[in-house]
Formats: structure tokens, C-alpha cells, sequence
């Protein structure tokens, strides 16, 4: 079964900036309604060292400004969400050190990448190696004390303790290419980046990745991917037999993850994934856009993605339910030549209901945050 649906969209954004979200892994909304967005006076380059983003909500249709960071970027602005249902948390800068702040005045001690469901602690990497290895996702303007080092033993994932902000190194880059051969890991720059949480909290899953000439490399703008799971201290490391190719994915439950990855057999394809399991299946072949930002709604009953830019010049919106293959497609986003350097991906995400999803787009030739009310055919 295929479905179009069109113009569903509410804009939630005022028009009197550009504003966005983030990232397409957390639950924007509170039970309050309020969404959290930055606020940018510009679009069409990438925020330098200095360059402003206003943090606060959307409430009742209106903007209401909390705070300002300097630690932000395009793809996944400053980490911004609800911490509770009262409380922001957001990246920023402190003199040379990224930090993570809590409404209400708190200051944790290292940049939150992702955090647990039960705010019990966060994931934190090396903000400053990522944007340069990885520009767009990482923040300008911090010392990096391993810039020298293709894979130190004191830089990696860090784990922080949210209650006493205590910080301690769980998986070291030097450890991943040590531990787990690679040819060309060991004479090539090496980062992490795409740090997840299980819905429990007890295991992590992230990207590794280091620049490549070789057999797979094209240039110094190269790079391949390796994936692991852990436990959330590090412990039980674990590699995902993919083919040095792997991309967006998210938790599907505590032991299940979707990963648009790559395997001889079978090309690049959405794949789910149980830990320690070496034989993946295929999810949706030949039904969902390409390696888009992939999410399960609450109940694990129907996948959220977005695409890439098509040769129209616009990225799809879908909906995908298994049980009864049936894709939905709730609309097509028009995204200008003017972003080609800064991209402003959909980024789709659920609210914790699962009954209705937000996104940015700049179809309206400014970013904005839009929601839609998913259709009670789908959500049936």
C-alpha cells in the first residue's frame, strides 16, 4: 500500500528569523506543547567562532528566548532539548571549553552529545576533532589538547554523570584502533561521532570513522565507517559487520537497531541489527529513500525518514509501517541552491505520543520548524 499526502504541514517558527531544531534523535515537545528551536540571524554558511543562536520555545505560536550559545552548528545545532519538562539543556562555551547548561543556572563540566532516557548521564565527545574532520556537526572556537594525534589514548567517549558531573573516558580512540584492526585505521586521523543511548540506558552505539587513501579512500576528503555497540561504562565492545560503510540508524529497542549500512551482499540498505548477532536482515527493501534520518514512533510501530535532495529539488518526507508495507508519504520540501554548504536536512522527529511529527525545512525560502498531525489512517 503507497499513499501521497500534501500540504499537512503547520509552520510552528515565526517569520522573523531563521529557525531550527536539530537533530532528528530526540522528542522535541514537552506535554506543555512548548518546542524548543534556535534562533539565527543568518543561513547560507556555517557559523564561525563568535556567531550567536538564540535558545527558547515556541509557545503559543510566539518565540521565548532563554538564553544564547556560541557551541552550535547547522546539523545538530547545540544539542537543545528538554531536560525535563520544565528545563532546557544546550551546549556552549566557556573560554576554551565546551560545557552543557541546564535552565536554572547548572553548568556540566564537558558538551552533552546525547543523554540517557532517564537523565541519569550523557555521552560527550571531542566537539572541537569533529568539526574539524567533520565540518557541520561540530563547534568552532574550543582547544583541542589531541589535534596532533591521529588516535589518542585520552580522547574518545567520555561518560558523565549528570547528578555529580563527573566525567571519565569509557572508549578510546586508541582502543578502537588497537583492539579492533582496520587497514589504514592506524596511519590516518580517527574520530567518533553519532553517540546513542539504549532506551534503558544500559549500552551505547556510535560511529567510527578515520580518513582513508587505500583501497577505499578517494583523497585526503575521504573517510570510512566502522559501528560498535557497548556497554554504557564501555565494557563489551562489540562490532557490526557492516563494510566500512554505516550512517544514520537509531535504537529500535534495547537490543535492536535500524543502520543504513553496507555489506558485500546486499549492497547499501536499511538493516536492523541485534547486538551480537552477525547476520542482519534487510528492513523496507526497495521502499524508503535512501539513507535518510530514520527513527521508530514510541510504540516501534512505524518508522519516520526523510531523503536526501532529489533531482526535483526536494526532500521527502515518509512514513513506513511492516507489518502492513505500507509507505506514506506526507510531502515534498523544496530546499534552494543557496544551501548547498550548509544543507538543512528535515530531520524528522516524533513527539512522545507518536501522534504527530516536527521537522525544518527552508521550503519558504527561510528555516523554519513545522509539525503535522499524522492522519488517523496511519496511526491505526
Amino acid at each position: 500500500m503507497d499513499k501521497t499526502y500534501r500540504h499537512l504541514e503547520k509552520r510552528l517558527t515565526p517569520q522573523d528569523a531563521h529557525y531550527f531544531f536539530g537533530y532528528f534523535d530526540k522528542y522535541p515537545w514537552n506535554a506543555a506543547g512548548d518546542h524548543p528551536v534556535h534562533r539565527v540571524s543568518f543561513a547560507g554558511k556555517h557559523p564561525r567562532f563568535g556567531d550567536k543562536a538564540q535558545i527558547g520555545v515556541i509557545r503559543g505560536g510566539k518565540f521565548e528566548k532563554t538564553a544564547e550559545t556560541f557551541a552550535w552548528c547547522w546539523q545538530q545545532g547545540s544539542m537543545l532539548e528538554f531536560f525535563d519538562e520544565e528545563r532546557l539543556i544546550w551546549n556552549d562555551i566557556e573560554d576554551d571549553h565546551f560545557v552543557a547548561r541546564l535552565s536554572g543556572g547548572t553548568v556540566f563540566p564537558r558538551a552533552v552529545y546525547t543523554l540517557s532516557a532517564d537523565r541519569k548521564h550523557a555521552l560527550s565527545l571531542n566537539f572541537s576533532r569533529l568539526d574539524v574532520e567533520r565540518p557541520g556537526y561540530g563547534y568552532p572556537g574550543g582547544a583541542d589538547p589531541s589535534s596532533s594525534c591521529a588516535f589518542p589514548d585520552d580522547d574518545g567517549i567520555f561518560l558523565m554523570d549528570l547528578s555529580s558531573g563527573t566525567c571519565r573516558l569509557v572508549v578510546s580512540l586508541r582502543q578502537l584502533v588497537d583492539d579492533f584492526y582496520a587497514p589504514g585505521a592506524d596511519s590516518n586521523v580517527n574520530w567518533v561521532n553519532h553517540l546513542t543511548i539504549s532506551p534503558n540506558g544500559k549500552r551505547m552505539a556510535f560511529l567510527h570513522r578515520f580518513r582513508c587513501f587505500g583501497p577505499w579512500g578517494r583523497g585526503v576528503k575521504s573517510y570510512v565507517t566502522r559501528m560498535f555497540t557497548a556497554d554504557i561504562d564501555g565494557k563489551n565492545l562489540w562490532k557490526l559487520p557492516i563494510d566500512f560503510h554505516a550512517s544514520h540508524y537509531t535504537w529500535k529497542n534495547n537490543e535492536e537497531l535500524i543502520v543504513y549500512s553496507r555489506l558485500p551482499a546486499g549492497g547499501d540498505q536499511y538493516r536492523i541489527y541485534k547486538v551480537g548477532d552477525g547476520s542482519p536482515r534487510i528492513f523496507a527493501r526497495d521502499r524508503l529513500p535512501a539513507n535518510g534520518h530514520c527513527s521508530f514512533s514510541p510504540d516501534g510501530k512505524l518508522l519516520l525518514t526523510d531523503s536526501y535532495t532529489e533531482p526535483d529539488g526536494c526532500r521527502e518526507l515518509v512514513v513506513y509501517d511492516e507489518a502492513k508495507d505500507a509507505r506514506y508519504s506526507l510531502g515534498r520540501y523544496h530546499s534552494p541552491d543557496i544551501l548547498q554548504c550548509t544543507r538543512c536536512d528535515l530531520h524528522p522527529r516524533w513527539s512522545r505520543d507518536g501522534k504527530r511529527i516536527s521537522f525544518d525545512s527552508f521550503h519558504e525560502k527561510y528555516r523554519g520548524t513545522y509539525c503535522i498531525d499524522l492522519p488517523e489512517e496511519i496511526l491505526c
